[in-house]
């Protein structure tokens, strides 16, 4: 990865962050609260490829992982994030043209996509709060709140990575 692609990564990785967890996770909504650390690990994913979107997820779920109001086991969200970047990214690195709705409905099946992944890692490792709030609730409102989000969010996150990288999936193959 270039240097330019890891700076602008790690401040959209803070800034997300910082405003999930000190805003977002306030708001009180009933079910999920909305993820934008996985809009910026996607719309990152969409514009960079499959291998930084890994990397990037990785690094944005070992953040959120680490963050103080974090009652999980460390890592758990870093393998969430690292196989949704990923995914994310192999979906870009083949699909050249895209509408404008393609990255609305990446974010949602990522939504889904993650939740379910959370929930059943946090299974194997004895964490039962899914339970306690139901999948089929959270499934839901994280897939609403991120879809709702996601024309706000995404389309700013790829148009300011390409005027980070004017060609980032050439660069990133040319290496």
């Amino acid at each position: 990865m270039r240097i330019s692609r890891v700076f602008y990564a790690a401040l959209l990785i803070v800034v997300a962050l910082v405003v999930q967890v000190s805003v977002l996770a306030r708001l009180g909504l009933p079910g999920a609260v909305p993820d934008l650390l996985l809009l910026v690990v996607v719309g990152l994913a969409l514009t960079y490829g499959p291998t930084s979107g890994c990397v990037i997820g990785f690094a944005a779920g070992l953040c959120a992982d680490l963050a103080p109001p974090a009652d999980h086991a460390a890592g758990r969200y870093a393998f969430v994030l690292c196989l949704t970047g990923y995914v994310a990214g192999m979906f870009a690195s083949r699909n050249p043209r895209r509408s404008v709705l393609t990255p609305i409905a990446v974010i949602a099946i990522a939504a889904a996509g993650t939740t379910v992944l959370y929930a059943a890692v946090g299974a194997l490792v004895g964490d039962g709060a899914v339970r306690e709030v139901g999948l089929t609730k959270l499934l839901l409102t994280a897939v609403l709140y991120d879809a709702i989000l996601a024309p706000f969010v995404v389309p700013w996150v790829m148009a300011l990575a390409r005027k980070v990288d004017p060609k980032p999936l050439l660069s990133g193959l040319s290496r």
